[in-house]
């Protein structure tokens, strides 16, 4: 899914960077938390910043982009006034952390329905297959300015 939301830089209730793309996972997921991990560790210019969809950040945007906030089956990228869902997700995330992983957008050749079949079926086996927290994560103070 993508949405045609504008760029809203005085957000009317919180004030919400969009100078950069912004990721919303499952804070309580483990797969969600490994792949904001991985991104963290892939991304040295911290291009990326993260809030969990639990979170008043992540209900503010999944409001903005007209989605279910009790919904926490994909994760988002809000990224240039468009959101992102599904199979888009990571392979826009390997586009923005450029060199070799930007190769992984070939995957694109997959059409959506089957791709995010795929993720479908993964999403809907996470916490069985990879667990959950009983809370979301906690940025280190390294970390802590690019969580929202």
């Amino acid at each position: 899914m993508q949405t045609d939301a504008s760029l809203n830089i005085d957000h009317p209730k919180l004030n919400i960077p969009r100078d950069k793309p912004i990721l919303l996972f499952d804070g309580v997921c483990n797969l969600c938390n490994g792949f904001v991990q991985f991104v963290i560790l892939r991304d040295p210019k911290a291009k990326f910043r993260f809030t969990a969809l639990q979170s008043e950040v992540g209900q503010e945007l999944l409001q903005e982009a007209r989605m279910p906030t009790k919904d926490l089956s994909t994760v988002v990228l809000w990224e240039n006034g468009k959101f992102y869902t599904h199979s888009d997700v990571p392979l826009r995330v390997a586009k923005g952390l450029g060199g070799w992983w930007s190769l992984l957008v070939i995957f694109r050749i997959i059409p959506k329905f089957v791709r995010d079949s795929i993720y479908n079926w993964i999403a809907k086996n996470r916490y069985r297959w990879f667990g959950k927290q009983e809370s979301c994560m906690i940025p280190t103070p390294e970390l802590k300015s690019r969580f929202l």
